[in-house]
């Protein structure tokens, strides 16, 4: 975030930028005001959440508008599960505003720092055959266009641009106002397994198929999968949370303590990761338990990282782990940090990586004082191979030409955009990459 002296950085340190100006409304009605005074005097405008994106999409040359301020409750009805909220609510603040609702978010990542309207803006999504990305909640938005007006999009306000609107880079407007269709609140039952990864990747299709909700992870140099496999329960259904005492020597101690001191002496020693990662497959990845639906998606990460995934066709999962587990092997890397692999259903949004087919994602990662830039390019080129489409928040290289080609329904958006934001009044040059000119 913005720091003393006026330069904004994100999470990972992979994106920073020092604006003509930052602003921090507290309202609707003060983003329109910003856009009408920025672009009365030719400046672009961009808003950031929590900077969680690994990219440039939410650099700010001109006008920084900090939402922090815009978090909370708009409205909530229990009958229908539709929920508003402002457009800065962090993700880990919401199960608490819906408590009082009975409600839940139908599924979520497994991070929760985002903010609501940058979770969906940029395709930010958890894992579920049946389940797509966070952005497929979505039943309306409102935004504050490039002319300064509020803008509802839902199903009885411009309906038909919804699609295009829900999943929108930050390049048609500033999102104010999000309505959800949430669910019941629900029980997760977690059985945490470690498992032989050739094992795993031989039946990896039909477990997913079985489970609400499947992931694993792979830490390279090993031949274990770490799965997590969980079921959906009603929120009467009895509850079984880790001991407070584990979960704190779990994910405080060694997830993000002891794991970060090994990435830190890992850069001078590269020779430790390997015989560290068998250890860590031995000590974590093992448990049963079950809790309110966001404890048990959601770990907490303080490790700084930087990361790139890809969407694929789910048919495509296998053969392009494949190739990334022999790329590692061949180059002879040391790569500290595990690979993770989801999933989701299609969906109908434009922008949305799961766009019109069946999705697995492969995410990649380094330690964000380690140059990422051999290891993410080579699998790269693995997963474009495969049909991939990068995750819009994270690090990739492709550009217009590149992402038009992947996406059915590009000329669709860029049209949308051409309506809404004609002069590029929320453009940055990571959108001119992304998007063209």
């Amino acid at each position: 975030m913005t720091r003393p002296g006026g330069t904004w950085q994100n999470w990972g340190r992979s994106a920073s930028v020092r604006p003509v100006r930052v602003e921090r409304p507290r309202s609707p009605e003060g983003v329109q005001r910003a856009v009408k005074a920025a672009a009365s005097q030719g400046l672009t405008v961009k808003a950031v959440g929590a900077g969680h994106s690994f990219t440039g999409i939410a650099v700010a040359p001109g006008v920084l508008l900090e939402l922090d301020d815009m978090q909370g409750l708009v409205s909530a009805d229990a009958a229908t599960g539709r929920v508003t909220l402002l457009a800065g609510t962090r993700l880990h603040r919401i199960p608490s505003l819906l408590r009082p609702y009975g409600l839940a978010m139908e599924n979520l990542g497994d991070i929760d720092r985002q903010s609501i309207a940058g979770a969906i803006s940029t395709g930010t999504h958890g894992t579920g055959t049946e389940f797509g990305g966070i952005a497929t909640q979505v039943r309306g938005l409102t935004l504050i266009t490039a002319d300064g007006e509020f803008l509802r999009i839902d199903e009885t306000h411009d309906s038909e641009l919804l699609p295009g609107a829900v999943v929108g880079l930050g390049a048609l407007g500033v999102v104010v106002e999000v309505t959800l269709q949430c669910v019941p609140a629900f029980v997760l039952h977690a059985v945490d397994a470690p498992a032989p990864l050739d094992e795993t990747l031989e039946t990896v299709h039909q477990q997913a198929a079985a489970a609400d909700h499947l992931e694993f992870y792979w830490h390279p140099h090993t031949d274990v999968a770490l799965k997590k496999t969980q079921t959906r329960l009603p929120e009467s259904a009895k509850r079984n949370p880790i001991p407070p005492m584990q979960h704190w020597l779990d994910e405080t101690v060694l997830t993000n303590g002891v794991f970060g001191a090994f990435c830190a002496v890992s850069r001078a020693v590269p020779a430790i990761i390997p015989p560290f990662n068998r250890l860590a497959v031995r000590l974590t990845g093992d448990g049963e338990y079950s809790d309110e639906s966001h404890r048990v998606l959601i770990h907490h990460r303080n490790v700084r990282f930087r990361e790139m995934e890809y969407a694929i066709p789910a048919d495509d999962l296998v053969p392009a782990f494949e190739e990334v587990r022999a790329l590692v092997a061949d180059r002879g890397w040391r790569i500290e940090f595990p690979v993770e692999v989801r999933f989701a259903a299609s969906d109908d949004l434009w922008m949305s990586t799961a766009s019109g087919r069946d999705s697995a994602y492969i995410a990649v990662h380094r330690y964000w004082r380690t140059d990422p830039r051999p290891y993410f390019d080579a699998v790269e080129q693995i997963m474009l191979r495969h049909g991939g489409r990068p995750h819009w928040g994270k690090l990739h290289s492709l550009d217009a030409g590149q992402l038009r080609e992947r996406y059915p329904h590009f000329d669709d958006f860029i049209a949308l955009r051409d309506r809404l934001d004609p002069k590029r009044v929320f453009g940055n040059r990571h959108l001119e990459r992304i998007l063209g000119a």
